[in-house]
């Protein structure tokens, strides 16, 4: 009997023994994976920054730490495809105009705003909507009267409109002869005189002479977005600059290596800048998985919201104009082929379906120029389609980087601009997926919130801010709940040339995941914008614990 004790403990010792080691296990999960091969688990076992197992078996690896998630769902970490990182952390701290909803309000909220801030600095962002008022547009009469010594120039949400007061205006030079730059329109009352509306190309009156931040200022702006971000479940960004591009590349550079460095970036700068971007890879490279860069932005057109989206047909509110094309298009051309030449990474924003077709066809002459590769070229927005674009898009495996939550805003008013017909192509997230376009999802922060929530709840019920499409706004190009978190992770983990290592759950990719508080692929899809996230972790490395 001693000899049979003692050969089940030296049995018992040998599987201890053999037993892997991992330094945490996540138990009682219910882990949507993203993994075709093995859609559902239980149990994930991390070691390092990498994931070791995925599956149900709780005694797979011995635990340094076990945790146990009492059932929560537990998502690949979320990416945002497009932000302009820098001046959302700087917004978290400015005047919050997204929801003032009559002229008064707008009014009120900027004079609290600089009554608080007895200085002379400047008051940017804002992320007003004339809309919610009925569409007039803001005037300096308004405000020159409440903002003090303040110079002011506050965007529209969707950041292709800024109004500014008389002071900014005065420090600018701009006056009553001052005309509208090409891709820009400075807009100007029956007296001639400017009203402080500054659309696209125009907007760079005002800007050159905003101070640039300081080092330490935009340092503080990352910290700031960062944290919100992880917050929301956000375990990389795709940054689209705020500032010119390289001074936010080089924000990022100062973090990594440090614990301020919480997510995982993605940095592109302007694509009329390519050149200088071909040298610094040259000699840099292209960073590492905590940051990368090699990513070019440029613009083929503005917004429906400011009216400056480029259409083959006139708005309907405007009769006289197509929208703008604000980049000319032979440089946009010349500027597409050179950097696709040097093995850059191109995304180019696109809002109307002019547009979109415009570069289409840029980026096919390009891929036929340089010749086959893998360049996985971009449109940000992709907004206004036809469905000969979309067979464009899947046939030039052009991925189309899209932006659900804002049509949230979006279908309260576009009727006013767009007919019946152009509306049918507006975030037409469906047909892109069954023509097997590359989809990918974000939110344009701060132009609308980072939360991919938000987005989620929007690309599965298309309902509208006004609640009068509780239906869905266009409801045949709904998704699935399975869909939009798709596009959120894996999808994006394409578009960013990230595939394999984040965006799903499996041995040997990165341990980026989020711990949701309610089961969004369950519940009812209106209530899924209201769930908020209980842990994220980063490369094995939580970066948020909700303690509440």
């Amino acid at each position: 009997m001693k000899q049979f004790f003692y050969l089940l403990f030296l049995t018992i010792l040998a599987i201890a023994c053999s037993q892997p080691q991992a330094d945490k296990v996540y138990i009682n999960a219910k882990i949507w994976t993203g993994d075709s091969s093995n859609p559902t688990a239980s149990v994930m076992a991390i070691k390092g920054d990498k994931i070791v197992y995925v599956g149900d078996d709780p005694s797979a690896f011995k635990a340094a730490e076990l945790i146990d998630l009492q059932g929560k769902r537990l998502l690949p970490g979320f990416t945002d495809n497009h932000t302009h990182f820098l001046s959302a952390g700087y917004a978290l701290a400015s005047v919050q105009l997204k929801d003032a909803m009559s002229r008064q309000e707008f009014i009120n909220r900027i004079k609290e705003f600089c009554d608080t801030h007895p200085d002379s600095s400047w008051v940017l962002e804002g992320s007003w909507d004339h809309e919610n008022w009925g569409g007039e547009l803001p005037s300096k009469e308004w405000i020159d009267s409440v903002t003090g010594n303040h110079p002011l120039f506050i965007s529209r949400y969707d950041n292709h409109m800024a109004f500014a007061n008389s002071k900014a205006m005065e420090l600018a030079g701009i006056n009553a002869s001052t005309v509208s730059p090409d891709g820009g329109v400075l807009v100007k009352n029956a007296k001639g005189e400017p009203t402080g509306i500054f659309k696209d190309a125009a907007m760079s009156l005002i800007n050159r002479v905003i101070p640039e931040p300081a080092k330490a200022q935009l340092d503080q702006y990352f910290d700031a977005a960062a944290r919100y971000a992880v917050e929301r479940g956000v375990t990389h960004v795709n940054d689209m600059s705020s500032y010119g591009g390289w001074n936010d590349m080089e924000t990022y550079r100062r973090a990594v290596g440090t614990d301020r460095m919480i997510l995982r970036m993605y940095s592109f700068v302007p694509l009329a800048t390519w050149e200088k971007l071909d040298s610094f890879v040259q000699k840099n490279g292209r960073g590492d998985d905590m940051l990368k860069w090699g990513g070019l932005k440029g613009y083929v057109d503005g917004s429906l919201g400011s009216t400056t989206a480029w259409f083959h047909q006139p708005y309907l509110d405007d009769p006289h104009s197509h929208g703008l094309n604000i980049t000319d298009t032979n440089l946009l051309r010349k500027w597409v082929t050179g950097a696709d030449k040097a093995g850059l990474h191109v995304a180019v924003h696109a809002i109307g379906d002019r547009a979109n077709d415009f570069i289409l066809s840029v980026y096919g002459e390009a891929a036929k120029l340089n010749g086959p590769r893998d360049r996985r070229f971009r449109v940000e927005h992709a907004q206004h389609v036809s469905k000969d674009a979309i067979a464009n898009f899947s046939n030039q495996g052009v991925v189309a980087s899209m932006h659900p939550y804002h049509m949230y805003d979006d279908g309260i008013w576009a009727y006013k601009r767009l007919d019946t017909n152009r509306l049918k192509g507006t975030y037409a997230f469906r047909s892109m997926i069954d023509k097997g376009v590359n989809l990918s999802f974000g939110s344009d922060w701060p132009v609308a919130s980072v939360n991919p929530m938000y987005g989620v709840f929007s690309a599965v019920t298309r309902i509208t801010g006004d609640g009068k499409n509780p239906g869905g706004w266009y409801p045949a190009e709904k998704i699935s709940v399975e869909d939009a978190i798709r596009a959120y992770t894996a999808g994006n983990a394409y578009g960013s040339f990230f595939d394999g290592k984040i965006g799903i759950l499996k041995v040997g990719a990165y341990a980026d995941f989020t711990v949701l508080e309610e089961d969004i692929l369950t519940i009812a899809p209106e209530k899924i914008k209201e769930v908020r996230v209980l842990r994220t972790i980063v490369g094995g490395k939580q970066v948020f614990l909700r303690m509440e």
